[in-house]
């Protein structure tokens, strides 16, 4: 017989829409207004008294919140109004609330019910457009960056002076930003430093210091200036990508602006704590040896360590290498006492350099060294001498392994000396994607809003509505019985589409919500063919069950055709195009595997429960 479907294919039909309807319920659920509270530090642990705190803020500057929760490492606090997050999170950061022991971000909390969440279903990802996000302008601190490049050029001129055989007693060398002055005791001894230091660092420019006798000037050129801060720059947009990509942040901005500045942009408000800590924080490590009690105070430093800040230990100032030479970090627990460590392995330079330091000493201790840098804040007066408050950038180094040397090391081994799991998780995040050339500054952040509009917005969904209402009404109107069953097949496919998008984690923008607009016309397009087909085959006398059955089997060539060549345009668009482009390329692709099911499969199962497996004599087309 036929039009007649066997019963394991309505089984099959029922069951892909049932999944579409349960994974696009989440949508319906919108969330609510939160705000996130971080520790600054993995270490900081979030209890009761955190939230006793937030609350006791929030209560003090009139803010009403529905309720509370302590997650893994942060606790959440819903609000009533959206209106009031920024409020609530000044009056966090100011100087009655928190203290700066905590990152305190903008969220929104979700409110799926626990048993969608469950079976992994939660709402689409909306875009910046459509629900807004956080917008971040960062400036690299280029100042400091060029300080410890100047250091690191003086240790050069020391060994070149050193190996040049003069004594210690007859020159002195002091630095200053860009600079390094230099004073020897004589001219001989001047003459053959000028030398020394043209052949041995061309990135300075040398002048004779007119202030002192048989003294000269070394100043950064600008184009090591300008090289120096392009690298800093562009080694901090790649880890920030990195990071980004390990938050799992959708379609994210990270891109310069002018010389030394980044944007960065992360579409709706997921976990922004987490993001702006990430983002914002210049951890890295040094290596560097322990220093013997006979070397001079001014070649040795004493550092504290992490865990412990009554116990310090002296180490060279000389570096082995930093965590710049990391390609691999990977947070697990010792096999033999259970307590967190992050292995780590090293290109290849960075695997000679910790050999050639590590082979010939070999019973020596190697001192890891945490350099983290927050910002803190103080009152001070501005221009006019009233007092405000405002930021400065500190730097924390800490000790936080000191281990024997029992053979030399390569490009593999271990961390250990960690508090907690969650430290050295953070610690190996930051490490694989990538350490930060340079401490950055958060110039701006603030929460933006639809960028064209609310009103656009608002015209956007109602194109929607408008679109399948006519679209629904002109199937109907011309194609009755069959036009009701393009019309549910037309709704399926926006519930799948829906679900896909939700499934995948695609972010909707208002370009997407246009490729849903194409979708519903593209869905009904494969029916109009169809069903054009269909009253053809009849006029040429066929039955109407032949009529039926040939015109699904003829038209789908042609549907398909089309199809393959507008999803080949897609793929072209989310390959070629950025942020927007790939919102609507994403939906026109989905939108069109969806459509091809619904169009073909969907409507046919329901033709083929209305006149199949019985006698008609007249089709209402």
């Amino acid at each position: 017989m036929v039009n007649t479907y066997p019963w394991w294919k309505y089984l099959l039909i029922s069951i892909v829409v049932s999944f579409g309807v349960v994974y696009s319920i989440p949508n319906l659920y919108p969330p609510d207004a939160a705000i996130q509270i971080t520790g600054a530090s993995a270490s900081l642990e979030m209890d009761e008294s955190v939230v006793e705190q937030v609350i006791a803020v929030l209560d003090k500057a009139g803010i009403e919140h529905i309720g509370s929760e302590i997650q893994k490492s942060s606790v959440l606090v819903r609000l009533k109004d959206k209106e009031q997050q920024l409020a609530a999170k000044s009056a966090l950061e100011g100087r009655d609330g928190l203290q700066g022991q905590y990152v305190v971000a903008l969220n929104l909390a979700p409110t799926t019910p626990e048993w969608l969440q469950s079976i992994g279903a939660s709402p689409m990802k909306l875009g910046l457009d459509l629900s807004g996000g956080v917008h971040f302008l960062l400036e690299v601190n280029t100042s400091d960056l060029i300080g410890k490049r100047v250091e690191d050029y003086s240790q050069q001129i020391r060994s070149a002076i050193r190996e040049a055989k003069i004594s210690s007693r007859d020159w002195q060398m002091t630095t200053d930003g860009d600079r390094i002055n230099l004073r020897f005791e004589s001219e001989e001894l001047l003459k053959e430093a000028k030398t020394l230091i043209r052949e041995t660092l061309s990135s300075f420019v040398v002048q004779d210091d007119v202030t002192t006798d048989f003294g000269v000037i070394l100043t950064l050129s600008e184009s090591a200036t300008d090289e120096i801060v392009n690298y800093a720059v562009s080694q901090n947009l790649t880890a920030l990508r990195n990071r980004v990509n390990e938050l799992g942040v959708s379609e994210p901005v990270v891109q310069r602006q002018g010389k030394n500045r980044i944007v960065v942009e992360l579409p709706g408000v997921q976990d922004t704590a987490t993001a702006k800590k990430i983002i914002g924080k210049t951890a890295n490590l040094e290596f560097r040896l322990e220093a013997e009690p006979e070397v001079l105070r001014s070649r040795k430093e004493e550092y504290a360590f992490r865990n412990s800040p009554q116990r310090t230990a002296w180490l060279e100032r000389s570096i082995i290498l930093t965590g710049d030479r990391v390609t691999a970090a990977q947070s697990n627990f010792d096999p033999e006492t259970g307590s967190p460590q992050v292995n780590i392995t090293l290109d290849t330079l960075g695997g000679k350099l910790m050999n050639r330091a590590t082979r010939n000493n070999v019973g020596r201790r190697m001192g890891v060294l945490f350099i983290e840098s927050r910002t803190e804040k103080f009152d001070a007066p501005d221009e006019s001498g009233k007092i405000v408050q405002q930021h400065k950038t500190v730097e924390d180094k800490n000790l936080i392994n000191l281990a024997t040397i029992q053979s030399p090391l390569g490009v593999q081994f271990r961390i250990t000396g960690l508090d907690s799991p969650a430290e050295a998780s953070e610690l190996a995040l930051l490490l694989r994607a990538g350490a930060l050339a340079a401490h950055m500054d958060f110039v701006e952040e603030r929460t933006i809003g639809p960028s064209l509009g609310a009103e656009n917005i608002r015209m956007g969904i109602f194109s929607v509505q408008v679109g399948m209402a006519l679209v629904l009404f002109f199937m109907i109107l011309v194609y009755r019985v069959f036009g009701l069953a393009a019309n549910l097949a037309l709704v399926a496919n926006i519930v799948l589409l829906v679900a896909c998008m939700s499934i995948i984690g695609a972010t909707l923008t208002l370009p997407g919500i246009a490729g849903i607009v194409l979708t519903v016309g593209m869905a009904v397009d494969a029916n109009v063919l169809i069903f054009a087909r269909i009253k053809e085959e009849l006029a040429a006398g066929l039955s109407p069950q032949m009529a039926i059955d040939s015109g699904f089997d003829r038209a789908f060539v042609t549907i398909l055709d089309a199809n393959i060549t507008t999803l080949l345009v897609a793929l072209i668009l989310y390959a070629v195009g950025t942020g927007p482009i790939q919102g609507f390329a994403v939906t026109l692709s989905i939108g069109i595997l969806t459509s091809m099911f619904t169009a073909i499969m969907l409507t046919r199962s329901i033709i083929n429960l209305v006149y199949g497996g019985r006698k008609v004599e007249k089709l209402w087309i």
